[in-house]
């Protein structure tokens, strides 16, 4: 498979959500110059999204919305169970665990930590709060595939360590910081990582996914769009062949 654009994996996401609503109102066939126009591109990136992943339609006829739907499930992984756990259980963390859409796409979440006392061992969704100090131990004794990371941002990082180190491989940032490897304190010295501590570093992460959710960010790109709105970005042009 060639390289896959970020940008088109988020824009599949919005296709898939398209026939979803297209299927619930028994349409069962939509053209890419349908998609393009409900998804706000060009009939042209919509076939060119789709053609990393395979040939889905008919020339002249376009796609069936149950095929291509399911087929875009399977895509992006939809179409299995994914177990997660969710580190900091405050307003948004408890916010997130009771959102009834994740069931929807297979998103089963099986784990909660906080470190609060006032939170570990509180009832959240049929869960208990745990301690994230169990937190290894749990993803030892248990399959879980992805971490949603719910806490403030002075403690996304000491977080973000303790889930990368219990053996989580994707974490879901809702935290406005940046958070990725760092050295052991202590072996750095005039700004460079020492290589023992390089090797620590990129053995501990090497493999993790990290996505960033940031709604500060979106509201400032908003702001700024909103006074600005010839600088936003214009669609794709069509292909001239």
């Amino acid at each position: 498979m060639a390289e896959v654009p970020t940008a088109a994996i988020s824009r599949l996401v919005t296709y898939l959500r398209i026939l979803e609503e297209l299927e619930t109102r028994d349409i069962s066939r939509t053209s890419s110059t349908d998609l393009a126009e409900r998804a706000g591109v060009t009939a042209f990136q919509v076939r060119k999204d789709l053609a990393y992943f395979g040939r889905f339609g008919t020339r002249g006829m376009g796609y069936t919305v149950p095929i291509l739907k399911r087929e875009l499930m399977r895509v992006l992984g939809l179409n299995q169970t994914w177990n997660v756990v969710i580190v900091g259980v405050g307003r948004l963390g408890q916010a997130i665990a009771n959102y009834p859409g994740a069931s929807d796409y297979q998103f089963q979440y099986v784990g909660l930590f906080d470190v609060s006392p006032e939170l570990v061992g509180r009832q959240v969704r049929d869960l208990t709060v745990r301690h994230i100090g169990e937190l290894r131990d749990f993803v030892r004794d248990n399959k879980v595939d992805m971490g949603f990371l719910a806490v403030p941002p002075e403690r996304a990082q000491d977080a973000a360590q303790a889930m990368v180190t219990a053996g989580v491989r994707g974490i879901l940032n809702f935290a406005p910081v940046v958070i990725g490897p760092r050295p052991p304190e202590g072996r750095v010295s005039d700004g460079r990582v020492d290589g023992n501590a390089q090797q620590e570093i990129g053995d501990d992460w090497r493999g993790v996914i990290v996505e960033n959710v940031d709604f500060l960010a979106g509201m400032k790109r908003l702001a700024f769009y909103t006074l600005n709105p010839h600088l936003k970005d214009s669609p794709v042009p069509e292909d001239p062949a």
